[in-house]
């Protein structure tokens, strides 16, 4: 199996600020209630990788409900996701669920999320098993907007 590169210490720290930057923008555009995120990404080599994390938003704050192992290995995921360089092919997924299920997506595209296409995420939506009688109702993504001061950041 062929060896994944191995991006420089510049590199990553910048993709580490970029998944920082994205979770801490996502969290209140997901609005108040509890929140499934769902990362899938596909490294160079084949391998598949996915972690989840549940989050929880209530006025003036925002709680992960997993252990910081968890926690961990979903930013890590992100990160290199951003990065770019040992990871091809990424979604972040976030289901909702309050009166009914929404679900929206975002795919990684030049080391930012981007909204994904709702029609593609409605197809991989309705492709998997329902867990509960409940419809899922896919919404477009609220765009992430970059950090102020991030100009010189062409990545």
């Amino acid at each position: 199996m062929p060896e994944l590169p191995q991006p420089d210490n510049a590199a990553t720290a910048l993709a580490m600020g970029r998944a920082l930057h994205a979770l801490t923008a996502l969290f209140p555009a997901l609005g108040e209630g509890s929140h499934e995120l769902h990362i899938n990404a596909e490294r160079t080599d084949g391998t598949e990788m996915n972690a989840d994390l549940y989050v929880t938003v209530e006025p003036g704050t925002s709680r992960v409900e997993h252990s910081a192992d968890e926690y961990v290995q979903f930013f890590v995921l992100l990160t290199f996701a951003l990065e770019n360089s040992t990871v091809h092919d990424a979604v972040l997924v976030a289901t909702t669920t309050d009166a009914g299920i929404r679900t929206c997506g975002w795919e990684v595209r030049a080391g930012r999320l981007h909204p994904m296409d709702t029609a593609e995420l409605h197809q991989t939506v309705t492709s998997l098993p329902a867990d509960d009688a409940a419809p899922v109702v896919v919404c477009h993504a609220p765009v992430l907007h970059r950090p102020h001061g991030t100009a010189k950041d062409h990545s």
